[in-house]
């Protein structure tokens, strides 16, 4: 199973965000755990400063903006 985070504070594009990394999943058939992250010193941890981030098994793999459809299953299969 896949331990994945998605870093904001809230806002829509956090949760769009999150919304296609669940519908992503769904697709590729993969087990994954969901984590939403809003608290500010949790995300600084991880070194983000622009929002949303996406850490999957503990590395940060975008921060900024909507990730790419393409790019978020290449980061979920690896």
């Amino acid at each position: 199973m896949k331990d994945i985070k998605v870093l904001g504070p809230g806002c829509k594009r956090c949760q769009t965000t999150e919304d296609m990394v669940k519908a992503a999943a769904g697709e590729l058939g993969l087990d994954v755990s969901v984590e939403k992250v809003t608290d500010y010193a949790e995300i600084a941890k991880y070194g983000i400063v622009s929002t949303p981030g996406i850490v999957i098994d503990g590395k940060v793999v975008h921060a900024g903006g909507l990730p790419k459809e393409d790019d978020l299953k290449r980061w979920l299969n690896a």
